[in-house]
């Protein structure tokens, strides 16, 4: 116990100094105005301006997340079959997937799903 405390005080302390001496080393300069802006082929930028983000993407993003989570989850499910009880897991998988649905309902009714927009 002793020896293992020793080596992680070790390790602590030649981390510490190496993070001490990387920072030292390195020239950094936050402050330069060319690294600090867009590239557009060598030449200054024309303007500041960015693209807006389009909200729809990001909530097509998140829609494709959530479903693909709720996949990882009905996979072991149909996997677990023969070793539980049918009664049991019929009820649990038949409220997972009424959730699924309600979910998938609620996106439609709000437009979620609109892809014209």
């Amino acid at each position: 116990m002793n020896k293992l405390l020793i080596y992680m005080s070790m390790l602590v302390f030649i981390t510490t100094i190496l993070i001490m001496l990387i920072n030292l080393i390195s020239n950094k300069s936050i402050t330069d105005k060319q690294k600090i802006s867009p590239f557009e082929c060598g030449f200054n930028p024309m303007s500041n301006k960015r693209l807006p983000f389009s909200i729809h993407f990001f909530l097509i993003a998140a829609i494709f997340l959530i479903f693909d989570v709720e996949i990882i989850i009905i996979i072991p499910m149909i996997m677990t079959i023969k070793y539980s009880m049918m009664l049991s897991w019929l009820m649990t998988s038949v409220s997972f997937i009424m959730v699924l649905m309600m979910g998938l309902y609620h996106e439609w009714i709000n437009g979620m799903l609109d892809w014209t927009k």
